[in-house]
């Protein structure tokens, strides 16, 4: 998936599917996970770190990412080697790592904002201090990258983590009022629903198109995010537990092949058709096929609903997050429902203190 480029910038398959209904693994154990804990929410006026725990940033990003964190009324502080360079990282595994265990420790530090994403998050999960974080849980957000550090930290600690726009992407209207509305100022339930735009929009544009995969209404706590970051976790420690929760997917520039192989990936493990729901954000740039590849190649929506269908889990493509301009805040291991036929998602309680 081209993430860095992001943030710059009628065949039937029915014979295809093969999968049993409900394909389950039961060669894949889980340490019990921790206990739900909520971290503080952020106020007007909160000390927030920027931190690149993946590819490099430059001095250019850096400061877009300062002043749209500072449009949230929060005051951003980073690291003085933020932008050190060790190939396509912002600095060796260890120095990202220390970074980010570094602003989990500082008392003045609320919480953490990723500035970019790329590469590298999951080089760092060995490095991280989940103890400590564990006894001083902050809000952290992003998405992409950030997907394999995000579900880490809480498969490792049971806190409370956030999906959500990067420092570069944070400052759009629909995504700051997503996540004022869900880490700053909460309600006892939140009803998210897709930004207006993109539902203006998904008659007209492909890319924003929204439907039904398998209707329904479920709840479990939410998980996920990237889809090629859920597939590199698996057979890993950090591997995400799917069972009874709700699987948030999203990807960009990867073609309808590779997410069918992703996809078969997760279910042949046995692990998504523990899902009590599925739901498909906006993937960007997956509409399309090499010719000289895949010449005959299926669409994407063809791919999804072959994949997702036999496993008869309520399910839902398009909804507003991920690589899309619209990208609403979701919170990894709270407890929501999923509506695919009104295709929203509700937080069933507050995501913080």
């Amino acid at each position: 998936m081209n993430r860095r480029n992001f943030l710059n910038a009628g065949i039937g398959l029915s014979l295809l599917s093969l999968i049993p209904r409900r394909l389950i693994a039961d060669n894949i154990s889980y340490n019990p996970l921790p206990e739900t804990v909520k971290p503080l929410r952020l106020k007007q006026g909160d000390k927030v770190g920027l931190v690149a725990p993946a590819w490099l940033i430059t001095e250019k990003e850096l400061q877009a990412s300062v002043e749209r964190v500072k449009q949230l009324g929060l005051e951003p502080v980073y690291p003085s080697n933020i932008l050190d360079k060790h190939g396509y990282f912002s600095g060796t595994d260890k120095q990202r790592a220390d970074r980010f265990n570094d602003m989990v420790k500082n008392p003045d530090i609320k919480g953490i904002i990723f500035t970019n994403g790329g590469y590298g998050c999951a080089r760092i999960l060995d490095f991280i201090d989940y103890d400590l974080f564990k006894k001083n849980p902050k809000v952290i957000i992003g998405f992409s990258d950030s997907t394999a550090l995000l579900n880490a930290v809480h498969q490792k600690t049971g806190v409370v983590t956030f999906h959500g726009p990067v420092a570069q992407t944070i400052h759009r209207e629909y995504n700051k009022m997503q996540f004022r509305n869900i880490v700053m100022n909460p309600s006892a339930k939140y009803l998210i629903e897709s930004s207006g735009s993109d539902l203006a929009k998904s008659a007209q544009d492909k890319v924003l198109e929204r439907y039904t995969i398998t209707s329904g209404r479920v709840q479990g706590e939410l998980v996920g995010g990237n889809l090629t970051l859920i597939c590199s976790l698996m057979g890993t420690p950090y591997q995400i537990d799917m069972k009874g929760k709700i699987v948030m997917i999203e990807e960009i520039d990867e073609e309808p092949y590779r997410i069918d192989r992703m996809l078969t990936q997760l279910i042949a493990s046995g692990e998504l058709a523990k899902a009590s729901g599925i739901a498909f954000g906006v993937c960007r740039k997956c509409d399309k096929s090499d010719k000289t590849v895949a010449p005959n190649s299926f669409t994407l929506r063809q791919v999804i609903e072959d994949r997702i269908k036999p496993l008869d889990i309520p399910s839902v493509y398009g909804l507003s997050f991920g690589h899309n301009q619209c990208n609403f805040t979701f919170p990894i291991g709270l407890k929501a429902q999923l509506d695919t036929d009104k295709m929203t998602v509700e937080l069933m309680e507050r995501a913080v203190l």
